[in-house]
């Protein structure tokens, strides 16, 4: 008999995951939490990196989209939304090696882009000027809010990839356990 590779036991999960991550991350982001703790970002990685074509970048977006329409939606989410486009795509360099150490780095990386991006948006609206200090004046302001959104990224990230690679194996040892044992002719 064939051993199923990788591909055969994660195209398994592609059914409900994304309707999963979807309504997990925008119900995250309606309830109370602290300022940018919210696992859009992790969800954005973890979809780029797991999910074929433009489900990765997909997901996410349906999660704000659907949060933003019970929150309101507000001047500025063009750059919020393409920030987490971004991230989705960073997320296909972990397609191949979805390791502990990437997963911290990427994940770090991606807070890193939300951060510089949506700052970015931010300094173009109207509360900064539009000089080199106006845009370093919106980047310092935001500091207090990229904590959280470093630690929001490594704590989702983590759990995300951990569950689907503990998942992943169980489903595996339980295909190789069902496995027919070889017939002995004597």
């Amino acid at each position: 008999m064939k051993r199923a590779g990788p591909a055969s036991y994660e195209t398994i999960w592609l059914g409900a995951l994304p309707y999963a991550l979807i309504a997990a991350g925008a119900l995250l982001r309606i309830v109370p939490h602290p300022w940018n703790f919210a696992p859009i970002g992790a969800i954005a990685l973890f979809g780029g990196a797991l999910l074929p074509g433009v489900l990765g970048p997909a997901i996410p977006l349906a999660a704000l989209a659907l949060s933003d329409a019970a929150l309101g939606f507000y001047p500025g989410a063009v750059w919020v939304y393409g920030s987490y486009v971004l991230i989705a795509f960073l997320g296909r360099r972990l397609t191949a090696r979805r390791t502990t150490p990437r997963v911290v780095a990427y994940s770090l990386v991606a807070s890193l882009v939300f951060y510089l991006v949506t700052n970015f948006g931010e300094w173009l609206g109207p509360l900064y000027p539009h000089t080199p200090g106006g845009l370093w004046t919106s980047y310092v302001a935001a500091i207090p809010f990229f904590r959280n959104t470093v630690v929001s990224d490594l704590a989702y990230s983590l759990a995300l990839f951990g569950i689907y690679g503990h998942a992943a194996r169980l489903v595996e040892r339980r295909r190789d356990a069902l496995r027919p044992a070889a017939q002995r002719t004597t």
